[in-house]
């Protein structure tokens, strides 16, 4: 492949993560969930089948396309479902999850025929984030009085808590999981599954991944509930980079490698939350890398190269894949990438080119 920009997806590295959701499975009971929020690239999902048990969404789309290209067991959650949206969720679903006791109230009948859960939000996260931290306050995200909570045990039968956000720390995850076995162990024990959400980084290098399984099947026991966890960046960390070009070089007091993708349009989770992209570091020749949209901003960061940059050379940008396929916008209306998938026997399929038409057909 010589056009970029384009995302590759690498099957070898996917199914590295894999194989480690697999023995998770395996040595905890828990079952996994890909949360689609982070990656929906749906021309991936047969490597990724075999080694998870379902999907899990934020939206009616995302559940639909939860149904239709991965199959398996099919968890419908959003912050607010509408009146229009009911009927064809649970159409969908095998679970349905509410965030409020209102949404429940409301659509709780409609539903009674699948399972249903509720959000629980036990004030404390991980995030480092305010912008992701779903116990700040005021959060919309879920119930978190007794009482209401009470409310709600007649209907339903299962929980959903997400908390955790790039979360490395076993111990931490021991330490938050033990307060919500003492703060809401009563109703815990009370119901059949507990999905524990995302967030939790245990296919990174040197996780402690046993650990994780053993505490999980602990809390399994204890409680007697299903355990589902709802891996997005996990399920696909270093798993694909994004491929661009050297358009032009410029040098203002600092060298600038101008590259035909655009963190605005095709990286905006770092844009949104102040990141940089993972770039080359080694070499003596520094280069801040951006984008070539008009935002003055729109910057994937600083670079280093064991040589001299010149325009037509290509950048790999590394773990592109999560928060940024399911987030690419047409801002300029910049091209967008491609996307290709890198073979375990090193072939490159390019299974997607967008076009001038796509463009259009965004608008009306």
């Amino acid at each position: 492949m010589s056009d970029t920009p384009f995302y590759l997806i690498d099957e070898a590295r996917l199914r590295e993560n894999m194989r480690k959701i697999e023995r998770l499975r395996e040595r905890s009971g828990a079952k996994a969930l890909l949360a689609l929020k982070c990656f929906a690239t749906w021309s991936a999902f047969d490597i990724m089948k075999p080694y998870m048990d379902g999907t899990t969404s934020s939206s009616l789309f995302e559940l639909h396309l939860g149904r239709e290209k991965f199959g398996k067991e099919t968890h419908a959650y959003s912050v607010a479902w509408a009146d229009h949206e009911i009927d064809e969720a649970i159409g969908y679903a095998d679970k349905i999850i509410f965030n409020s006791l209102s949404q429940l109230d409301r659509f709780g009948e409609k539903a009674a025929h699948i399972e249903r859960g509720l959000r629980l939000n036990p004030r404390f996260s991980t995030s480092g984030f305010d912008l992701a931290d779903p116990a700040r306050p005021f959060s919309r995200l879920g119930e978190w009085d007794a009482e209401r909570l009470e409310a709600a045990m007649d209907r339903i039968s299962g929980v959903m808590i997400h908390y955790n956000c790039e979360n490395a720390d076993f111990a931490l995850f021991d330490h938050q999981l033990s307060r919500i076995e003492a703060e809401f162990g009563d109703i815990l024990k009370r119901l059949k599954w507990v999905s524990l959400g995302g967030g939790i980084h245990f296919t990174g290098e040197d996780y402690p991944l046993d650990d994780l399984a053993d505490r999980l099947k602990k809390f399994s026991e204890d409680f007697d509930v299903q355990v589902y966890l709802e891996p997005g960046e996990a399920s696909i960390t270093q798993s694909a980079s994004l491929e661009v070009t050297v358009l032009d070089i410029l040098d203002n007091g600092k060298k600038i490698a101008i590259v035909d993708s655009s963190i605005e349009a095709h990286m905006l989770d770092l844009l949104i939350y102040r990141e940089t992209a993972k770039l080359p570091q080694q070499g003596e020749y520094e280069y801040q890398i951006a984008g070539k949209t008009c935002l003055a901003g729109d910057i994937f960061g600083e670079a280093r190269f064991d040589k001299p940059l010149e325009i037509g050379d290509r950048i790999s940008i590394a773990d592109a894949a999560g928060y940024t396929m399911v987030k690419k916008n047409w801002f300029n209306g910049v091209a967008m990438p491609a996307i290709a998938i890198r073979r375990e026997n090193g072939n490159i399929d390019r299974i997607r080119d967008f076009t001038y038409e796509d463009y259009r057909a965004s608008l009306s």
